[in-house]
Formats: structure tokens, C-alpha cells, sequence
């Protein structure tokens, strides 16, 4: 049987290389992360404006070493994951990054040393197209002058892509473990440190089926936000492989608030490391892990910004209804609680009392008093109050009937309370659904429905929202005055919107 034999050109590695290396960055990843592996404490990396040198204090290579350094697909670090010394989780898996290298420089040399063997290595890439027969690298023995401890020095030159230490520094803290215990990185005199975000923390610890998902989400503040690098960083063994949003991109602009890492060392890579094997059992495994954690930081962020939107729409609230007791003082007819006395002040609960609102130019300025915290359970005491007119009685009447209502509010229901004259009218903007009605009264209380979506277009826009609040609830008080007819009421409600705002005007 005749036979044939398998050849690889020599050319084709390097080609590889450029492949698979995007990016000149990535090759000093790899010297990094080599030396990691090597259970370097310190690696130092100089840049110039010709030459790159990185090197570390590892264990080194004997001859045996050497050996394995320049083969391509060596086994050895899948087979034996754990480093000797410091029993790291190695990062290399298939060893043809030092062909890579050649795709950004002509010629890098190995300087290495363990116990009493120590070699000089040179792979310079003209002789290496040029040559012929076996694949062989010229290597020294002892070289004058070599390394004098335990570890590999690999110097690249004749660079054909400029090298930014910046860059390179940037790069690096994303891509090298940085984090790790005994481990030191360097970059021309200056040492790395890994990136800290300042926010609220979401620790997270997901199991799979193939090992365990852990890390944290962090909800930056709002002044930090930035639309650079959105997603999570996805760390295999320390190191970030990718930048996920894990559908954050359909949460608009609080995306932007997100950041953090999630670790995952069971995932498969491909070969340069820079993406994921997505069709992987192990890749499914961790989107659904990922799924129940982003479910957890959509509601804290949700919650956040929440918080945010109440602030925003006491101090709305809070002036609308102060402007809409300056016009019912001008026109006591309009006034479904009778005629207003000058002097009255109105009260506020929750957040509002760190509100101040506008001066009144024919009263005095509100006086705005702290809420005990339980927003709900005031209103529902207010609507209780035993000391009433008797007209009054039979709207407090009503109130109770409503009381599950009230009850019924969500803990993120923005309360506000005005005293008008002997009877406390209460302003509720809570959620009643994106089908619910946009604004509805129940005895003294008048209902804002925070879902609909024209509050929500309003709401995101502060020189209307005001206007928002007050058209609503004038509209409210109108028909409370004028149950009969709804003509009247509009009638009425144009009005005291006219008198609320005729000071800007």
C-alpha cells in the first residue's frame, strides 16, 4: 500500500498566528500569562520604541522545556492544569502563541534558566522562512550573559507594529489575572492594578452542572455612567475571554450604569482565546445561570432608578399642588372643599419634606413636614380622622370604603398630602398598569397612574412635568366640584391651570 506524507509549510504557522492574533496586544497577553503559568510572582514588561522585553521570575525551562515551549498543540498544560509551585489554574491550553509573536516583529529570543541549565533560544523569522529539511532553532547553552536566577526573559525585536505602553497597560489589566495571590505585573517601571468600580455590589454564586458561576454585577452611580466597554467582563481562569450584556441592551440607558465580571473556568475556548465555544453544553449551561442573575440586578437597578424618579416627582408634585392652592385662594368657587382661609399650609410626607417649594406671592410658604415612613398607613389614618365638618364626614365616608385601595399600594407609591381649608386632599402616584387610566379620584385621594405612557413621557422631561401633574390633577379636582357636568368641569379645570401658571406666563 502506497503511503503519503503530511507536510506543513513553514510559512503557515506564522499565518496562523496573524489569524488568530488580532491584535499586537494580545501577544504580550501571552507572554503575561505564560509566566503566570509558570508561577511567576512578577512579571516586568518594557516598551520601546524597537524592542519588547518581558520577563519574569517562574521557574524556568530545562532542556525538556525548551522543548515543549516550541512545539505546537503540546498537551501539557491541558493534561497538567494545576502549576507545581503555587498550584495556580494554568491559562495556556494550546502553545502557538510564540509563533504568533512573529506576526508583530522580525525575531524574538528565549533566555531562560532552572537550577543549573540555562539556554538562549533564537526564532528569527527571515532564517526560519528561508530554511529547508528539519524544523530546527538554533539554541545556546550557557549564554554570556545570561540569567543569573530561575526564570525566562523573551525579548522581541525588529517590531513591525508599534507597541503603545498604554495601550499595552489598558490591555493588560483586563486580560492577565491580576487578582491572583502572588502575582505582580509591570509596564515599563509601572505596576498594574486591577480596575475598582464604586457602586452597589451583587455578589452572585450560580451552579451548573459543569462547575460554578460566581462574581458580581456593580450598579455604578449615575454620574459615573458610560456608554464605553457596556457588559460584564466573562473571566475564564482570572482572565477575560469577553464583554457580555446578557440582554442589557434593552434596558436603555440604565445599561450604561452596569459593570462588573463573571467568572466561569469551565467554559470552553477557542484557540486564540478570545471567544467562547457558544454551541458548547457548558455555554448553555452558563447562559442560564447568567439569565437568573440578570434577572436579580435588572430589579435592584430598576429599584434604584426608581428611587430617583420619586425624587423627581415629589418636588413636581409638591409645586403643583402649591400653585393649584394659590388659584383655588383666587377663585373659592372653583374649590370642592369650600373657600381656602389665607394662611393654611400644606403638609408633605415622605422624601418632599428635603423639597423646598416657591414662594407664594399672596401667602405664606408652605410649611412642608417630615413623613413618620409609612406613607400608606398615614394616608389611610388621615382618611380616618375623627375631628370633621359635617361636610366633610361624608367624604371621609367615602375614603373608608376605599380603604383596601390604599392599602393596596405598592411599596414605590409616591404619597402627597395637602391640607385645604378643613379637608386633607391626598395625591397617590403609584402603578395601575400601561391599561389603566391615566388619573382617577377615590373620595380625597387622587390617583396618578406612574405606567401610563404619557406619564412616562412626561416624567422624563422636568420643564413639563409639572405642568403634567397639575393639568391631571385639576382635572380631578374639576369633576369632584362638578360631578354633573363634565363640560362645566373642563371649563373649570382651564381655569385653574390659567391661574396655576399665569405668574410664569
Amino acid at each position: 500500500m502506497e503511503s503519503l506524507p503530511v507536510t506543513v509549510d513553514r510559512s503557515h504557522l506564522i499565518v496562523i498566528g496573524e489569524k488568530l492574533y488580532a491584535r499586537s496586544l494580545e501577544l504580550v497577553r501571552e507572554l503575561v500569562n505564560n509566566a503566570y503559568d509558570a508561577d511567576a510572582t512578577e512579571v516586568s514588561v518594557e516598551v520601546g520604541d524597537d524592542e519588547v522585553i518581558a520577563q519574569d521570575d517562574g521557574l524556568g525551562m530545562d532542556r525538556e522545556g525548551l522543548l515543549r515551549y516550541f512545539q505546537v498543540g503540546v498537551p501539557d498544560k491541558r493534561e497538567n492544569p494545576i502549576s507545581p509551585k503555587l498550584k495556580r489554574h494554568r491559562i495556556g491550553q494550546f502553545g502557538i502563541g510564540k509563533f504568533a509573536t512573529l506576526a508583530a516583529c522580525r525575531r524574538f529570543e528565549v533566555f531562560t534558566r532552572r537550577g543549573e541549565f540555562s539556554a538562549k533560544v533564537v526564532f528569527d523569522r527571515d532564517d526560519w522562512e528561508r530554511g529547508e529539511g528539519d524544523w530546527r532553532l538554533p539554541m545556546e547553552i550557557d549564554p554570556q550573559p545570561g540569567r543569573k536566577r530561575d526564570g525566562t526573559t523573551v525579548r522581541m525585536t525588529e517590531l513591525t507594529k508599534r507597541l503603545d505602553p498604554n495601550a499595552i497597560r489598558e490591555h493588560l489589566v483586563e486580560s492577565v489575572p491580576l487578582k491572583a495571590p502572588e502575582f505582580a505585573v509591570y509596564v515599563n517601571g509601572l505596576k498594574l492594578v486591577p480596575r475598582s468600580l464604586a457602586g452597589r455590589r451583587i455578589p452572585f454564586l450560580e451552579a451548573t452542572p459543569f462547575g460554578v458561576v460566581s462574581g458580581e454585577a456593580v450598579i455604578l452611580p449615575a454620574s459615573r455612567a458610560a456608554t464605553d466597554s457596556l457588559g460584564l467582563e466573562i473571566k475564564v481562569r482570572g482572565v477575560t475571554v469577553r464583554r457580555e450584556l446578557f440582554g442589557m441592551q434593552a434596558w436603555g440607558k440604565l445599561v450604561t450604569r452596569v459593570k462588573g465580571e463573571v467568572n466561569a473556568d469551565f467554559l470552553p475556548l477557542t484557540a486564540d482565546r478570545s471567544n467562547f465555544v457558544v454551541d458548547s453544553a457548558e455555554y448553555a449551561g452558563f447562559l442560564e445561570a447568567m439569565t437568573k442573575v440578570m434577572a436579580e440586578v435588572e430589579a435592584a437597578l430598576r429599584q434604584i432608578a426608581l428611587r430617583k424618579e420619586n425624587r423627581v416627582a415629589r418636588r413636581a408634585v409638591v409645586e403643583a399642588l402649591g400653585r393649584i392652592e394659590i388659584a383655588l385662594r383666587r377663585h373659592p368657587d372653583l374649590s370642592p372643599f369650600g373657600a381656602i382661609p389665607i394662611g393654611d399650609e400644606v403638609e408633605a410626607g415622605g422624601e418632599a419634606a428635603l423639597v423646598e417649594t416657591p414662594a407664594r406671592p399672596d401667602g405664606p410658604e408652605p410649611m412642608v413636614e417630615p413623613s413618620t415612613g409609612d406613607e400608606a398607613a398615614e394616608l389611610a389614618n388621615e382618611l380616618e380622622a375623627p375631628e370633621q365638618s359635617a361636610r366633610d364626614a361624608s367624604v371621609i365616608e367615602v375614603a373608608r370604603d376605599v380603604q383596601p385601595q390604599v392599602r393596596r399600594l405598592t411599596p414605590n407609591a409616591v404619597i402627597q398630602k395637602v391640607r385645604m381649608g378643613a379637608t386633607g386632599l391626598a395625591c397617590c402616584i403609584d402603578q395601575f398598569g400601561e391599561d389603566g387610566p391615566e388619573s382617577f379620584t377615590e373620595g380625597t385621594i387622587v390617583y396618578i397612574n406612574r405606567d401610563h405612557p404619557l406619564y412616562r413621557h412626561e416624567a422624563a422631561k422636568r420643564e413639563t412635568f409639572t405642568r403634567h401633574l397639575a393639568r391631571l390633577l385639576t382635572q380631578e379636582l374639576a369633576l369632584m366640584n362638578e360631578r354633573e357636568d363634565p363640560r362645566r368641569a373642563f371649563q373649570q379645570q382651564s381655569l385653574l391651570l390659567r391661574e396655576s401658571f399665569s405668574e410664569e406666563d
